[in-house]
């Protein structure tokens, strides 16, 4: 679904040596770019194509880019004359045939020419092979010779056998009009050639006939046919040849045959021209997509090109030339639609076009076939051509077209092959369904201007074309003003003008209507130009405004009936805006509008034939394919909120202009490019399922559909869900929740998103207006059942959307959730549809149904609340009574039934039974297919029971204590057990029975039996508060006993007024038990406070450590035998301590040695291991045996890739972790040599650090000596203390630091280094349990200092 464009059209003049000399033939140079061209004169002329579009870039004109060598004269004799050329690419050189046979070999480099031998009846055709290894001469006699590059005949065969012995000698003059003719073509992989041969006669017979290249032997041959000169071309896919088949005998027009390779026919199409008309070339393009052919006419020769899908071959192009030009042409073999044709008078014109999508910016396909216009609104129907909706009827072929659609019209102008311009009025496209199958007669605007070769046609306004002509310095055109003629002054052939036409219609249209008549046409404004233009595109954000691209990239600003800059090639960069141009010349162009920051602006975008995708300056994507624009409005005058682009690894973008103007989408682009990333699922492009599939149109608006097609021709529609989505939030923003709704539900979206896009808070105060819009029960439903507590924008739209920044978001929420007293989403959502359906909705039994969905689907259910509103319906219809009302409800079973489908039938039986409605119990359990032999016989006996006594078993059933709790009390004293039970099996009733009970004995024992519950759970002071409260005191006593609670429980021995013995034994009980539980300072208190045993107390303080607590008492009971008691035991202590320090420090600085050692030997390892380039594969540390996994830690050493690295590091430290637990388990036992060995002993080293409580010992132990006059003791204590714990804490800082670190310093980790940098005045402050008096000078005078 696509449009040939004319892209650019230049022209050279050749200098002809002769006068009369015409142009005969031509022949390419792919290597060197070049074409040759042989005259009348016997006379090679040869011109060097420009290598690339370089000069083209900086404007040089095509014909001052060409180079044009010396003519190359061949000498031959008197008479003879050029009538074959190819060139042979083996000998770079040119083969030329002559009419008496000479075959003449032409080296161009250095212009030698060598006769290679003569053929009988003269030479009629050259081919050379696609590899250049052998090439074909056909004769006038009527032979086939096909040589190698060393001139060494391979074969030599008949082309005709039945006609070559018939062919006389006489008739061999080598005048064009007698002897035999005939055409040699190759297929691509050279295997086959194909020849078509046969007397000059347009009644005689011919056979297309097919050889085979190594043996020349006949492979196939056609029926015999008619066919037209030398007509035959093997298309370049190899897939099919074309032939040219003469029908003037039956009076018809000449027929175009294509064949397979077996000789059959495949299919044909007709030229649709007069009878007389002749084709004299016909050639295919090097994509084998499009065919060329020149057509001779009585009144003008024309060069057609087609362009075959879906089984129809389209007329694409048709430019016409005078009959005395004599026109012939030949495709570029490199460039498949670069188009080089010539005219006899040496005149070379250059024709480059480009595919151009036939869809509008309003979806419509506006294809060219012939005369006609094929129209298919796409958003109506998908409708590929050849097929349409409606055709446009012209009176010659279409050259270009533009369309317009402007103030609910739509506008379309043609131009002719003839030159003619035609406009068209179109009704709105809602009105285009009734001109389905309608042809309509387009006739031509009243003008007296004549085109001729017009370009990038395009509308301004709705009466204002712009255009640029190219006319050629020999024939301008007569519309141009006289004044711009007469400023055309260049010797160059090639004069542009940008031309501005105004279009005036004299009669109104009809309404509905496709009107044509009544256009006049004329020239408003002329821009001369001096280089060629690749494209127009109007201005969307200026009225009246276009785009005009020169060639190389920049671009200028054309406005109408405004002074417009005189373009020069040497202006560009000085009057062009820079951020409009491009880097290169770009033949597909869009300018759209965009809003940035406020200001409405332009962004030109432009695509060239490499695959760039321009921004202006910026290369937005290098391998674009196809691009187009998304509006989120359905008006295509808008502002476009996307980009569409496909990449030629068949991925499919959606880039928001947002991100584009602000953002760096290149990167994404570069990273999605490559191959390495096809097949892998990413929500940031769509995978296109057919190669080659590109973006013909998008449909705007609510619709969010890409239009793509594929190579076959084939159109598919499909809805992007990025696109889909931003259609549906837009639709949110402007509060068109039934557009939205009819959106989410179309195209499968997730129904929480129209609730959480902006939030459900804010969703909340919209609830009304929601239901309102939507008015459809029904999708009301549906949408109440999809609710969810998730919040789908920021999980699974989260790639494709971003959730909106609301400035009052905080605000608008808390006032929107107001009445709903939660923070639940499905619960606060569903209430505010529930209230919006009850207000906004007329009652109907599908209201009540969906109010009851909402119930339903509440979060928890509201079951209760959905029952009784069933059992309204039931009373209703138990009642008998018709009214209105009860025609508003549904039935109580169907709304029964409707309930059980939504939730699960045990939750809503048990729902019944929790409103005490024995009746609508059994309901719901028939409804619901339960066994009647299960639930009858239940509900029967609940029947049977007390109303209170019922309502306690369903209770209980239901889990509902605190319930059941209430009503077993109501029901009397007789069920005062059942309540007791009830009690201690649910603990956590005791405080609701305390406060149904009233009676004083039964809340006392109610009490007891909480403390008794709490004695059993181990909550012993609980207990025992909850015992006095019932006065149980001796339950009491045991409770703070086996809570170690001494105090209270002598409290509660007075409350029990114990005699003095019984406080005696139960003292001395309690000093033995807090011995035995290792607590001998509380042991001490009691045999000082309750046993007044004195030497007992001081024995239990020394055995508890208390040295300072021992010291007191015993002078303060004067009991000198005590005091030494404690003096001996503090002695004694400080000698164990000392030597325990002391084999401390040296365990220290042991395990420290050892790790330091296991350290070094590990990163020298991993040194090792990384210089020899081996790495070390991640393994489960959990299967490797610990005493042969010396390597298996390494990884935690050695550096790796990033994605490495992190497993192992991972893998290592758990691995350290299991082993220290192990190492725990097996009682700090550390084994050498382990992988667990390094971290085993720093936490080692970390756990021989001093305790709190060791710390309270050694400063109530230094006080003590102090206070018995052992002061050097005490001096001797602290200083080792001292040392060992600055010796620890150094020792666990230099293993963390050793750790982080790669290398071990000799110099700066080592213990002693670190012990000093712990001595620093800071540090020493930390050292809480020391005496300042008994520090030694120096230490005492730094941290004084400090």
């Amino acid at each position: 679904m696509k449009n040939l464009k004319l892209s650019s059209q230049q022209s050279v003049q050749l200098d002809l040596q002769f006068e009369g000399e015409t142009l005969l033939l031509s022949a390419f140079d792919i290597e060197h770019n070049r074409i040759f061209f042989a005259s009348s004169a016997n006379v090679i002329y040869t011109l060097q194509l420009p290598l690339s579009q370089h000069l083209y870039e900086k404007g040089v004109p095509w014909s001052k880019a060409l180079l044009s060598s010396e003519p190359e004269p061949i000498d031959l004799e008197p008479g003879d004359s050029i009538v074959a050329m190819d060139y042979l690419i083996e000998k770079e050189a040119l083969m030329v045939g002559t009419s008496s046979g000479c075959l003449v070999l032409l080296i161009m480099d250095s212009r030698m020419t060598e006769l290679i031998g003569r053929v009988e009846g003269g030479v009629k055709s050259i081919a050379s092979s696609p590899d250049g290894a052998l090439f074909a001469v056909t004769t006038g006699s009527g032979q086939l010779l096909v040589m190698t590059h060393d001139w060494e005949v391979l074969y030599e065969t008949a082309l005709d056998p039945q006609l070559s012995d018939n062919v006389f000698m006489d008739d061999m003059d080598g005048s064009p009009g007698n002897g035999f003719q005939s055409s040699i073509s190759w297929r691509v992989d050279g295997k086959y050639f194909a020849t078509l041969g046969g007397v000059h006669d347009s009644s005689s017979l011919q056979k297309l006939r097919v050889w085979e290249r190594e043996s020349g032997m006949l492979h196939s041959a056609s029926n015999s046919k008619t066919f037209m000169g030398k007509t035959l071309d093997w298309m370049p896919s190899g897939a099919k040849l074309a032939a040219v088949c003469d029908r003037r005998a039956e009076n018809k027009c000449p027929l175009i045959v294509f064949f397979e390779k077996n000789g059959l026919e495949r299919n044909s199409f007709s030229i649709d021209e007069p009878a007389e008309t002749t084709i004299e070339i016909l050639k295919w393009n090097c994509n084998s997509d499009l065919l060329a052919a020149s057509v001779t006419c009585d009144q003008y020769d024309a060069i057609k090109i087609w362009s075959f899908s879906n089984y129809h071959c389209y007329l694409k192009q048709e430019v016409r030339y005078s009959k005395k030009d004599e026109v012939k042409f030949a495709w570029n073999p490199t460039k498949p639609l670069h188009l080089i044709c010539w005219t006899l008078s040496g005149m070379i014109i250059s024709y480059n076009f480009v595919w151009m999508s036939a869809v509008t910016e309003t979806t419509t396909a506006l294809v060219i076939d012939k005369s006609s216009v094929l129209v298919t609104p796409l958003a109506l129907s998908l409708m590929p051509p050849p097929m349409s909706l409606f055709s446009l009827k012209f009176h010659t072929a279409v050259q270009d077209i533009a369309f317009i659609s402007k103030s609910a019209k739509n506008y379309m102008a043609a131009h002719l092959s003839d030159g003619s311009l035609c406009a068209v009025e179109l009704p709105t496209m809602d009105l285009w369904d009734q001109f389905e199958g309608k042809e309509f007669g387009i006739g031509t605007c009243l003008s007296e201007l004549n085109l001729g070769a017009f370009m990038h046609l395009t509308w301004l306004d709705s009466h204002i074309l712009l255009g640029v002509s190219c006319c050629q310095a020999t024939n301008c055109s007569m519309s141009l003003r006289e004044d711009v003629l007469a400023h055309q002054q260049q010797k160059h052939a090639n004069n542009y003008y940008l031309q501005e036409i105004e279009l005036v219609c004299s009669e109104d249209s009809v309404p509905g209507s496709v009107s044509s008549s009544g256009w006049r046409a004329k020239i408003s404004n002329t821009l001369s130009l001096e280089g060629p233009v690749i494209g127009i595109v109007p201005n969307p954000a200026k009225r009246s405004s276009a785009f005009v691209q020169m060639n190389g990239g920049s671009v200028f600003e054309y406005t109408s009936n405004m002074s417009t800059m005189r373009v020069s090639a040497g202006s560009h960069s000085r009057e062009f805006d820079s951020a409009y141009g491009f880097p290169s010349s770009c033949p597909w162009m869009k300018a759209v509008a965009i809003h940035d920051k406020g200001v409405m602006g332009s962004l030109l975008f432009g695509l060239d034939d490499s695959g760039r995708l321009h921004v202006g300056r910026r290369v937005l994507c290098n391998s674009c394919s196809s691009f187009s624009f998304y509006s989120n409005t359905c008006r295509v005058t808008e502002v476009v909120s996307h980009l569409i682009l496909t990449t030629k690894q068949d991925l499919l973008f959606i880039i928001s202009i947002d991100d584009i103007l602000h953002g760096d989408p290149e990167v994404k682009f570069g990273s999605y490019s490559s191959s390495q990333n096809q097949g892998k699922e990413n929500k940031e492009y769509v995978n296109i399922w057919e190669r080659g599939a590109t973006v013909i149109g998008v449909m705007h608006g609510d619709e969010a559909a890409v239009l793509l097609q594929t190579n076959r021709g084939n159109l598919e529609c499909i809805y992007p869900r990025k696109l889909v989505l931003v259609s549906i939030i837009n639709a949110l923003v402007q509060g068109r929740f039934r557009d939205a709704m009819l959106m989410v539900r179309r195209h499968r979206i997730d129904f929480n998103v129209i609730i959480d896009y902006c939030g459900w808070k804010t969703f909340l105060k919209s609830a009304a207006e929601f239901v309102s819009q939507v008015n459809n029960l029904g999708h009301i439903t549906d949408f109440v059942c999809s609710i969810k507590n998730e919040n789908v924008i920021n999980t699974l739209y989260k790639p494709y959307i971003s959730p909106p920044t609301l400035t009052e978001n905080s605000t608008g929420q808390s006032e929107g959730s107001q009445g709903f007293g939660t923070e639940n989403k499905i619960f606060s959502v569903l209430l505010a549809v529930r209230r919006a359906l009850e207000e906004r909705m007329k009652e109907s039994p599908e209201r009540e149904l969906c109010i009851l969905t909402t119930l339903a689907r509440s979060e928890p259910p509201a079951l209760e609340e959905a029952l009784n509103r069933i059992k309204v319906i039931r009373q209703l219809e138990l009642s008998g009574v018709d009214d209105g009302r009860q025609r508003s409800y549904p039935s109580a079973e169907e709304s029964l039934k409707h309930l059980l489908w939504l939730t699960d039938p045990e939750a809503v039986y048990e729902a019944a039974l929790g409103l005490y409605d024995l009746n609508l119990a059994a309901i719901v359990a028939l409804n619901s297919q339960k066994d009647p032999k299960e639930f009858l016989p239940f509900l029967k006996g609940l029947e049977n029971l007390p109303p209170a006594v019922m309502r306690y078993t369903i209770d209980l059933r239901l889990r509902r204590y605190e319930s059941a709790l209430k009503h077993i009390v109501s029901a009397g004293d007789a069920y005062y057990e059942d309540c007791i039970n009830l009690l201690k099996n649910n603990p956590e009733l005791f405080p609701l029975g305390l406060q149904l009970f009233t009676d004083d004995i039964k809340r006392r024992q109610v009490q007891e039996a909480w403390g008794d519950h709490l004695h059993a759970e181990k909550c012993f002071e609980d207990a025992g508060v909850a015992y006095l409260c019932c006065s149980s005191y001796q339950k009491a006593l045991r409770a703070y006993r086996a809570c170690g609670d001494w105090r209270d429980l002598f409290i509660v021995a007075g409350l029990l007024k114990l005699g003095k013995e019984e406080i005696l034994h139960l003292a001395n009980e309690l000093c033995e038990e807090f011995q035995a539980l290792g607590n001998p300072a509380e042991a001490a208190k009691i045999a000082l406070e309750y046993c007044a045993d004195v030497a007992r107390g001081v024995n239990y303080f020394i055995m508890a450590r208390e040295w300072d607590e021992a010291l007191r008492v015993a002078f303060m009971n004067e009991r000198e035998d005590l005091i030494s008691d404690v003096k001996d035991a503090t002695l004694e202590c400080a000698t164990t301590l000392i030597s325990e320090y002391k084999e401390g420090t040296e365990k220290v600085g042991k395990y420290l040695a050892r790790y330091l050692a296991v350290r070094q030997r590990r990163i020298v390892l991993a040194a090792r291991i990384q210089s020899e380039d081996r790495l070390v594969n991640d393994a489960d540390y959990d299967t490797v045996s610990e005493t042969s996994s010396r390597f298996s830690e390494m990884s935690a050493y050695t550096t790796r890739t990033a994605k490495d690295s992190v497993a192992s590091i991972s893998s290592s430290t758990a691995s350290k972790s299991r082993d220290i637990r192990r190492q725990r388990h097996k009682g700090g036992k550390i084994r050498a040599g382990s992988p667990g060995e390094e971290m085993a002993l720093v936490e080692h080293l970390k756990g021989m650090s001093l305790t709190a409580s060791a710390q309270h010992e050694l400063k109530s132990l230094l006080k003590a000596l102090v206070m018995l006059g052992k002061e050097e003791i005490a001096q001797q204590i602290q200083s080792v203390g001292d040392h060992f714990q600055l010796t620890q804490e150094a020792a666990v800082k230099l293993a963390e630091d050793t750790m982080t670190n790669e290398t071990v310093d000799e110099n700066t980790h080592t213990l002693e280094h670190y012990v000093k940098k712990l001595r620093a005045p800071h540090h020493l402050q930390a050292l809480c349990w020391q005496s300042k008096v008994l520090m030694p000078p120096l230490q005492g005078h730094r941290n004084t200092g400090g």
